[in-house]
C-alpha cells in the first residue's frame, strides 16, 4: 500500500463533486452554474470544494457561480488563487459571504487589487470579518478605488485585517501608509514590491509580528534610516530582509546588507522579541556576525543564511531548535526547499547544493522527491528549476530506489516529468533529464500517469536526436510504454506513419550493420506492440516497406531467436488481418518460416510465432494463392511440429483479447490450425491466466 495511505473519504466525494458539476447544476441567464438543489452545506466542506474546483483547474466565471447561493454554501476561507475570475464574478459569488480568509492570489481574468478590495469593503461584516488576505501577482489599480460619494476606499476599509501578503504587486509608498494604518496588522509580505520607504511601517510598530519584504529593488533608505525603522518595531518576531543575490550585481543592496551587518552585530535591545531572521542571499555576511547574533538571542528559532556563505558556523549545529536554511549539511538544503518553495533563486540554489548531497544516495528518500517535486510545481516555466530539478528525479528514483517510493508520489513527480518534457521541448539537457528518470522499469510497469503522453513525447524526442545511449533509452521507453496503452490510444497513435518510419529507420540502421544490442530489440518490440491488433498500424508498416526490411532480418538474423520472435511476432499481427494477408503470400518467406517451425533445434518461442503466421494463412485455403504443395505441408508441418512443443517456463507474449483465436478454432479447420490456437490459448491462461480471462490490454514481455 502507498505509505501516504488512501485518499480521504472528503476528497473523493469532491472530486465526484467537480467531475459531475453539469448533471448537478442548472444555468441562470446570464450563463453562470447553480446547484440546482442543495441542502445545507458544513461551512468546512464549503470552502474544501471551493478549493478543490481550483486545484482542479475548473474554477472559473461560469463555475463559481454555485457559490452565489449564500444561504446553503457559507464560506469563510475562500481560495480562488491561480484561476480565471473576473471581477464581476469575484463580485457576485464571493463578496456576499462573511468571510475570514481570501487568498486571490495571481488570479487571471481581469481582476485586480481595487476591485477585491471595493467588492469586499461592500461587505460591511466583511470590514470586520476579514482576517487574512493574500492578494500576490496582481496589479492593485489602487487610483480606482473610489466610492459612489467620493470617499477613497482602501486597505484601512478592512478593519479587522490581521495578515496581508501583497507580494509581487505595484504596491507603492502611499499604499503601503494605508495599510499600515489597519489596527490590528500584525503580519505584512512586501516582497518584490517597489517600496522606496518602509518609515509607514512606524504607524503599526506595536502591533506588527512579521515582516516579510524580500527583494526590495527600488528601496532608497540609508543604512541608518533602515535600521531605525527596524529597531523601532518592537512587536516583531520574524524578519525576512533576503535578497535575490543570483539577479543582483555587486552594487545592488548594498544598503541593505550594511543594514544587516548592524542588526547582526547591534545589541540584543534591538528587536528584542526576534525568534526568526531571514537573510538568505546578502553579501558581506561573516560567520562571526552570525555566531554573535545567534549566542546573544536564546530563543533564535530559525535562520536563513542560504546564499550567504555564513551557514557553517557550528553554533548553528549546535542550538537545538534552531532551524536553518543554507548549504553546509542536508538539513539547511531541505530546510531551504520547504521554505522557499515560492522563490525562483532560492529553490534553484538549494536544488543545486541536494544535486551535489545526494549525487551516490543509496537509501529511499521520499521526503526529498516531495520537496523537488514542490519545487517543480511551483515554477512550471522555470527552465533553470526543472534542470536542476529534474537531475535530482533522476538521482532520486535511479536503480530500485523508487520501489520504496509511494506510489502517489512518483505519480505525480513523472507527470511532472512530461510537463517539463512538453516545456522545454528544445532542451536537450532536461530532456535527457527527464529521459533517464523514465527509464525505470518499475515506473513504467506500475506507476500511474498518463502513458500516451510520455509516448507521443519520447517519440518526438526521437525524431530530433540520434545520440546512441539516449536513442537506446526513448526506445525502450516507447517499447514499454506502447504496451500499456489502450486500444484507443494505440489506434490513435497508429494514425502517425511518422513513428513506424523512425522506428523501422532503427531497425534498417542496426541491421545494415548486424548488431544485437537493446535498441534494435526495444525497436522491433515496439513495432510489434504498435501493430498488435491494429489493422491501421499493420497497413502503414507494409506502406513503409516493413515488410522487405523484415525479410532481409530473418534471413540475416537467423540462429538469433530474440529478434526472430519479435520479427514474427509482428508478422503474426498481419497475418492476423484478412486484407492484408495478400502481402505474406511469397514463396520464399513462407518457406523460410515453415523451415524455422520444422526445425527442431530451433527454440519453441520461435517456432510458435512462425506456427501462428502459418496457421493464419492456412486457416483461409479459399485466399491461398501459392502452391497446393506447400500449404500442405504446412498443414502437416503444423500438426506434427506442435506435437513435440515443450511447455514454456517464462511468459513470452500476451494478447489484447482471444479474438485472433476464434476463426481458427471454427469446426471445419484443419487440425494442424486448431492446435495451434488450442496451444496459444493454453500458453497464455497458464502464464498469466487471470489477465488474459479478464482481457485486459497485453504486451510483449520486456525488461529494461
Amino acid at each position: 500500500m502507498d505509505a501516504e495511505g488512501p485518499e480521504a473519504l472528503s476528497d473523493l466525494c469532491l472530486t465526484q463533486v467537480c467531475c459531475s458539476l453539469d448533471a448537478l447544476c442548472s444555468r441562470r441567464a446570464d450563463g453562470s452554474m447553480c446547484l440546482s438543489w442543495a441542502l445545507l452545506f458544513p461551512q468546512e466542506v464549503v470552502d474544501q470544494l471551493l478549493r478543490k474546483m481550483g486545484t482542479k483547474g475548473i474554477l472559473n466565471d461560469t463555475t463559481v457561480g454555485i457559490f452565489r447561493n449564500c444561504e446553503e454554501l457559507r464560506l469563510r476561507r475562500a481560495s480562488i488563487r491561480f484561476c480565471p475570475v473576473s471581477a464581476e464574478a469575484f463580485r457576485l459569488a464571493l463578496c456576499p459571504h462573511r468571510l475570514q480568509e481570501l487568498d486571490a492570489s495571481w488570479v487571471s481574468g481581469g481582476l485586480t487589487g481595487a476591485d477585491i478590495v471595493s467588492g469586499l469593503a461592500s461587505n460591511l461584516e466583511c470590514r470586520s470579518s476579514l482576517q487574512r488576505l493574500s492578494l500576490n501577482g496582481l496589479h492593485l489599480d489602487w487610483e480606482s478605488l473610489m466610492e459612489d460619494g467620493g470617499t477613497h476606499v482602501g486597505f484601512s476599509s478592512l478593519q479587522g485585517l490581521r495578515t496581508l501578503s501583497l507580494a509581487n504587486t505595484d504596491l507603492t509608498d502611499a499604499v503601503l501608509e494605508d495599510v499600515c494604518s489597519l489596527p490590528q496588522l500584525e503580519s505584512l509580505d512586501i516582497s518584490c514590491t517597489v517600496v522606496s520607504k518602509l518609515t509607514a511601517l512606524l504607524d503599526c510598530k506595536s502591533t506588527l509580528k512579521s515582516l516579510i519584504a524580500h527583494r526590495l529593488r527600488q528601496l532608497d533608505m540609508s543604512p541608518t534610516g533602515l535600521f531605525f525603522v527596524f529597531s523601532q518595531l518592537h512587536a516583531l518576531r520574524h524578519l525576512d530582509f533576503s535578497d535575490d543575490h543570483i539577479t543582483s550585481d555587486d552594487s545592488d543592496g548594498r544598503d541593505g546588507d550594511e543594514t544587516v551587518r548592524q542588526l547582526l552585530e547591534g545589541i540584543p535591545q534591538v528587536l528584542p522579541t526576534l525568534v526568526s531572521l531571514d537573510i538568505s542571499g546578502r553579501k558581506r555576511i561573516t560567520e562571526a556576525a552570525v555566531r554573535a547574533f545567534v549566542e546573544a538571542r536564546a530563543g533564535l528559532v530559525f535562520m536563513g543564511l542560504l546564499a550567504t556563505g555564513a551557514s557553517s558556523s557550528d553554533v548553528l549545529t549546535s542550538q537545538k531548535n534552531l532551524k536553518v536554511t543554507g548549504e553546509a549539511n542536508e538539513n539547511q538544503v531541505c530546510e531551504a526547499l520547504r521554505r522557499y518553495r515560492d522563490r525562483e533563486c532560492f529553490t534553484r540554489e538549494a536544488l543545486i547544493h541536494l544535486y551535489n548531497l545526494i549525487t551516490d544516495i543509496d537509501t529511499p528518500r521520499p521526503d526529498m522527491l516531495k520537496l523537488v517535486l514542490g519545487g517543480m510545481q511551483s515554477h512550471p516555466t522555470s527552465l533553470h528549476v526543472h534542470l536542476v530539478a529534474t537531475a535530482c528525479v533522476f538521482n532520486l528514483t535511479t536503480r530500485d530506489l523508487a520501489e520504496a517510493m509511494p506510489i502517489s508520489l512518483l505519480s505525480s513527480t513523472v507527470n511532472q516529468l512530461l510537463y517539463a518534457m512538453k516545456t522545454f521541448p528544445n532542451h536537450q539537457q532536461v530532456q535527457k533529464n527527464c529521459l533517464l528518470a523514465l527509464c525505470s522499469d518499475y515506473i513504467l510497469q506500475d506507476v500511474p500517469f498518463d502513458k500516451y503522453l510520455a509516448a507521443m513525447l519520447v517519440i518526438n524526442w526521437l525524431s530530433r536526436h540520434e545520440d546512441p545511449i539516449l536513442q537506446r533509452m526513448a526506445v525502450a521507453v516507447i517499447s514499454i510504454l506502447v504496451a500499456k496503452l489502450s486500444t484507443e490510444e494505440t489506434a490513435q497513435l497508429s494514425e502517425d506513419v511518422s513513428i513506424m518510419k523512425q522506428l523501422l529507420a532503427i531497425v534498417q540502421q542496426k541491421a545494415m550493420v548486424g548488431v544485437v544490442d537493446s535498441t534494435l530489440k526495444f525497436a522491433l518490440s515496439a513495432l510489434w506492440n504498435l501493430t498488435d491488433e491494429m489493422p491501421t498500424a499493420a497497413r502503414n508498416f507494409i506502406e513503409c516497406k516493413g515488410m522487405e526490411l523484415y525479410e532481409e532480418v530473418l534471413e540475416s538474423y537467423y540462429g538469433e531467436p530474440s529478434i526472430e520472435q519479435k520479427v514474427l511476432g509482428l508478422l503474426n499481427n498481419i497475418a492476423e488481418v484478412e486484407v492484408l494477408q495478400d502481402d505474406l503470400f511469397e514463396e520464399n518467406l513462407l518457406e523460410h518460416i515453415l523451415g524455422l517451425l520444422q526445425d527442431s533445434q530451433v527454440e519453441v518461442g520461435v517456432r510458435y510465432f512462425a506456427g501462428g503466421i502459418l496457421a493464419q494463412l492456412a486457416s483461409r485455403p479459399e485466399a491461398w494463392t501459392l502452391s497446393a504443395e506447400l500449404l500442405t505441408a504446412i498443414l502437416k508441418q503444423l500438426h506434427a511440429s506442435i506435437m513435440t512443443w515443450t511447455q514454456l517456463e517464462r511468459e513470452m507474449v500476451s494478447y489484447r483479447s482471444f479474438h485472433p483465436f476464434y476463426p481458427l478454432l471454427q469446426t471445419g479447420q484443419p487440425s494442424g490450425v486448431q492446435l495451434w490456437a488450442v496451444w496459444a490459448i493454453h500458453l497464455v491462461c497458464s502464464q498469466n491466466g487471470k489477465t488474459h480471462l479478464e482481457t485486459t490490454v497485453g504486451s510483449t514481455w520486456v525488461d529494461l
